[in-house]
């Protein structure tokens, strides 16, 4: 367990981090006595709309170390974790009146089942990743993200899903808001075969660099259950990234 640094990390350091095995597995009740706006050693706590909290592990950033984030894996967390923050995200999402939602690879296809049933649906509609032989190139669209930046990668529709988009109000779900790069490409694909994209709804919003991309008006209609600043470091731990 690393010391902290008062010129802060060097590429090589480890700065207040660690293993995030334990992290996700339960949702707590607020500290009072924790100081709002940091330092914070290890892990940030993330404030639910009911007032508890998720802690969630802080990770250095492999290009700037003296910079992190804190980080949410829907697929390593408990399953009443995941429950509960798809429940929330439900209710979030209930003023947006869906017709379908649409879940984005990989992760918000964790959220977007529950989300589903929580609204009274009985399906959703899955993009994926991978191209199965019968999929048509023409619904699928260049994607890159904060955790997968290296070019290449593609997501795809179903051609056999293709007719449950059309004149619907459909609501893209996914497990975290970052730069935005994902979800506008996402939203600008099932917008143009022909889907009515009424908002979207993740579990996290990290920092607030997506409303850039995503601009004004789509950003007013972004549901979340719970919001995750950058981090800077400091000789205590990380505090808000100004």
């Amino acid at each position: 367990m690393a010391e902290p640094d008062t010129h802060g990390p060097s590429p090589l350091q480890r700065h207040f981090t660690e293993p995030t095995t334990p992290y996700w597995q339960s949702i707590v009740s607020a500290d009072p006595s924790a100081a709002p706006s940091g330092p914070w050693q290890f892990g940030y706590p993330a404030r639910l709309p009911d007032g508890r909290v998720l802690r969630l592990p802080i990770r250095q950033l492999g290009a700037d170390p003296t910079q992190a984030v804190a980080s949410l894996l829907v697929n390593h967390a408990a399953m009443p974790v995941v429950q509960t923050l798809g429940e929330m995200l439900a209710q979030a999402l209930g003023p947006y009146k869906p017709d379908l939602l649409v879940g984005l690879p990989t992760l918000g296809l964790s959220l977007a089942p529950i989300v589903a049933v929580a609204l009274g649906h009985t399906r959703f509609l899955p993009m994926g990743y991978s191209r199965k032989f019968w999929y048509d190139d023409t619904l699928s669209t260049p994607v890159q993200s904060i955790t997968s930046p290296t070019p290449g990668k593609r997501i795809y529709l179903d051609p056999n899903l293709l007719p449950l988009l059309a004149g619907q109000r459909l609501v893209i779900i996914d497990d975290a808001l970052s730069t935005g790069t994902t979800m506008a490409a996402a939203w600008d694909l099932v917008t143009a075969l022909g889907g009515n994209v009424v908002g979207c709804g993740v579990a996290m919003c990290q920092g607030r660099r997506w409303a850039d991309r995503l601009g004004p008006v789509r950003s007013a209609s972004v549901a979340k259950v719970f919001d995750s600043p950058l981090l800077q470091a400091v000789p205590e731990g990380w505090v808000v990234r100004a």
